[in-house]
């Protein structure tokens, strides 16, 4: 495994992040365990959930079936680098109660400690903004993360879903307050989806923050999807963002270029997505989130590919990003 410091921070996490959303959901508890074991054999030591992850009525879930992996011992969750979100509605279903989202001071002191408690450990890594609140002030943020960092039960403050302009305003008002600010941004970036590198990851680069992309293979778009269409597994395979997009003639001509060229090269389109991601300025590692041992060995993979600089090159042909800002849109 390779490995890199997050950001301006000190903090050395694996090139590769894994991402739990379907621990719970769509993979068991058992296996769900013996999916971090492996990650953690192969030195991925970089975990990303979030507290809504089980969603519905399971809110709360994947933390849980984390809690009872650490519980198990043998120094698991001293080698994680944990990372977990706060914003989503914690309530039960049903009931509107207010008070149980987003960013005021009352919703991240309860929501920290609640997660705590269903990750059975004392402390949280790495705590992120599941996305912008615009009710709340920047100020009242710091504060209630300042007061959960002076307690130990937080290291770190990372933002996700943000654009550049509220990076750079929630810096400058840490800086203003003697906080020490965001540390990472998780954001959508994918060869398919490149709106990223226009103004979000300048300002993480400038503001010293890890870049880290969820969704690398835009659910599942960049992973195969035609040759598995062919292959009978359209069911599993298109779904979400990538139905939508396969239904777009387009879209599905630039994925069926990208499939041909990796064929030629005798490249898997999966390992390709997330490789890609590796070599762009900023980003410290995609989250890949297995519901299986085979696709995380596959994101394992990726790590060591090195792509020419001629598939490069045709990536770019086929899946041109935006350019940087403001020349994208203006002169």
């Amino acid at each position: 495994m390779k490995y890199t410091q997050l950001g301006r921070t000190g903090l050395e996490v694996s090139r590769l992040v894994l991402g739990t959303m379907n621990f719970g959901p769509q993979t068991n508890e058992a296996d769900s365990h013996a999916i971090m074991d492996a990650a953690l054999d192969a030195g991925v030591n970089f975990f990303d959930t979030a507290n809504v992850y089980g969603w519905g009525e399971n809110k709360g879930r994947t933390e849980e079936i984390l809690g009872t992996w650490f519980a198990k011992g043998g120094e698991r969750r001293d080698k994680v680098v944990l990372a977990t979100k706060v914003y989503g509605n914690m309530a039960a279903e049903g009931d509107a109660w207010p008070n149980h989202h987003k960013l005021s001071a009352l919703n991240i002191r309860r929501a920290v400690d609640a997660s705590l408690k269903r990750l059975q450990t004392d402390h949280i890594d790495l705590y992120q903004f599941h996305h912008i609140d615009r009710a709340t002030p920047v100020e009242e943020i710091w504060q209630a993360i300042d007061v959960l960092i002076q307690q130990g039960k937080i290291l770190y403050a990372g933002s996700s879903n943000f654009a550049g302009w509220k990076i750079a305003q929630t810096n400058e008002t840490a800086k203003r307050l003697g906080s020490y600010g965001l540390v990472s941004e998780q954001c959508l970036y994918n060869l398919a989806e490149r709106r990223a590198e226009m103004e979000v990851i300048p300002a993480a680069q400038e503001y010293g923050l890890g870049v880290i992309p969820w969704s690398p293979l835009h659910g599942g778009l960049l992973g195969g999807v035609i040759r598995k269409e062919r292959e009978g597994g359209a069911a599993r395979s298109a779904s979400g963002r990538s139905a939508d997009a396969l239904a777009n003639t387009t879209a599905r001509a630039q994925i069926q270029a990208y499939e041909d060229l990796l064929e030629k090269h005798g490249l898997e389109p999966g390992e390709v997505g997330l490789a890609w991601l590796l070599t762009r300025p900023g980003v410290t590692g995609p989250i890949s989130g297995p519901r299986t041992r085979e696709q995380l060995d596959s994101a394992v993979r990726a790590v060591d590919l090195e792509l020419s600089d001629e598939v490069l090159a045709a990536l770019d042909e086929i899946f041109p990003g935006p350019g940087p800002s403001p020349e994208a849109f203006a002169w």
